[in-house]
């Protein structure tokens, strides 16, 4: 008996974000031959003060919302026939909708802002709290980003630093680039602990090269296995002293997808997503990919 593969899942509620994400998830699902499924909170909100006018029933509303998903899939089925294209409208609160659809899902994609979203947030609250709860890989396509920046051919970044949620991210990374025809950029950071003193002493003995070709090793023992795997993927490595996170976003200005694990190495055991997933889930430029 042939077990069907598991789903790509995309949070869906007209936004142009949900659209773009929509975008995302269709080309995914084509490529991996995944099935589709269009997945759309239906949440009751009750208003206290009187409205004017007629009051619409609610079957009513949720009978139109359900045409619309409707539509939109049979859209898609029209441009890829091939693809099984399905349909959620469910009832409740769109991130404890979005987390329970990832729970048989081998993807959750999703717009940084909905329909709900406060204009000036970079990442709505829904965004946040699939991606710190999710069991499977969530990626978000920011609002901002272009409407196709997965055509390009842009590097995928990922962020490696020896951890078992990074090495998932790399895994992800590379099947990711082979998929896009392009490269694998590995980032790798490191703080230098430097403690300097007015007449410029330190008081700690720090060699900086060593440390460079520690992390090299790093990044090369880290990679070894993926690009094992993928060996059409061309990789090249980034190292960086400083801040993981300011050094990926500035990666991300450039690169056509990031990918990072939700906790790295420095992460407290009781965290769902760790500091640097976090920076750059609030503030990269290009669709974002955060898998644990």
């Amino acid at each position: 008996m042939t077990t069907q593969p598991a789903p790509i899942v995309v949070g869906y509620d007209g936004s142009t974000g949900s659209q773009r994400a929509l975008r995302w998830a269709t080309d995914e699902a084509v490529r991996t031959m995944a099935p589709l499924r269009i997945v759309e909170a239906f949440e009751i909100v009750i208003v206290t003060r009187p409205s004017p006018g007629h009051v619409v029933p609610l079957e009513a509303v949720r009978t139109a919302r359900e045409k619309g998903l409707s539509a939109v899939a049979e859209g898609i089925r029209l441009h890829h026939p091939e693809l099984t294209v399905e349909t959620a409208l469910v009832g409740g609160a769109a991130p404890k909708v979005l987390i329970e659809a990832a729970e048989d899902a081998r993807l959750v994609v999703l717009g940084s802002r909905g329909l709900g979203g406060w204009s000036g947030l970079l990442v709505g609250s829904v965004a946040v709290q699939v991606t710190t709860h999710a069991v499977c890989p969530v990626l978000v396509v920011p609002h901002d980003s272009p409407p196709h920046a997965q055509h390009h051919h842009d590097d995928v970044v990922v962020g490696v630093d020896g951890s078992k949620s990074s090495a998932k991210a790399i895994e992800f990374a590379f099947d990711q680039a082979e998929a896009r025809h392009t490269r694998v950029v590995a980032v790798h950071a490191w703080t230098s602990p430097y403690l300097t003193y007015a007449d410029g002493d330190s008081m700690l003995q720090f060699d900086e090269e060593k440390v460079r070709e520690e992390s090299r090793l790093l990044v090369a023992e880290s990679v070894a296995g993926a690009a094992a795997d993928h060996p059409d993927v061309d990789w090249t490595t980034e190292l960086v002293s400083g801040s993981a996170g300011q050094a990926l976003l500035r990666r991300s200005e450039t690169a056509g997808l990031m990918v990072v694990g939700s906790r790295g190495r420095g992460g407290f055991s009781g965290l769902l997503l760790g500091s640097v997933s976090q920076t750059v889930l609030h503030h990269t430029r290009c669709p974002i990919a955060i898998v644990r």
